[in-house]
């Protein structure tokens, strides 16, 4: 019952243009009605298989959060790129967070590997606004290149906005 609540209410707010604002609904893959709509207000920028890590500020040391694709997903209206992962085997998010121009700034290879990069992030995955130190490894050096060159390029692009969409939001 609540699954086809939440299908009505996506649909809803697609139709209105309202869906996906950050941190915005999370879409399952396996419900192939949804995946055509993500397919349909999201363009693919990037996708790799990494392994992802964060660090746990309590215990001082790197956890690792998943293997899976990484993704850089740009929002065709509002030209927003986030970033998003999910563990290979069970599809849970890892990682989802907007690329800003902090997110560049603060990004720099991890001491010793050139296939790392660490950045900061206010991160969504669990459902709620936190603040995390993340790590992510990449099979080879050009994939890792890859990776900074792309998300350098999306937090330095600004972010456009159609008219219409500035005056709804008014």
């Amino acid at each position: 019952m609540a699954t086809k609540l939440f299908k009505c209410r996506v649909e809803r707010e697609y139709a209105k243009g309202e869906l996906f604002k950050f941190p915005g609904v999370i879409i399952e893959e396996d419900d192939a009605q949804m995946a055509t709509i993500v397919v349909e207000v999201e363009d693919v920028l990037l996708d790799l298989k990494a392994k992802l890590y964060r660090f746990d500020t309590d215990t001082n040391q790197w956890k690792e959060r998943g293997v899976g694709y990484i993704k850089l997903l740009k929002h065709k209206k509002s030209g927003k790129v986030r970033l998003v992962m999910r563990q290979s085997m069970t599809k849970k998010i890892c990682v989802n967070h907007l690329v800003l121009p902090t997110t560049a700034t603060t990004m720099q290879e991890h001491a010793g590997s050139e296939k790392s990069w660490l950045w900061h992030a206010t991160d969504f995955s669990d459902g709620e606004s936190k603040e995390e130190v993340f790590c992510v490894r990449f099979g080879t050096i050009a994939s890792a290149k890859e990776f900074r060159e792309i998300v350098v390029k999306a937090a330095e692009s600004p972010v456009q906005e159609s008219e219409e969409r500035k005056e709804e939001c008014t």
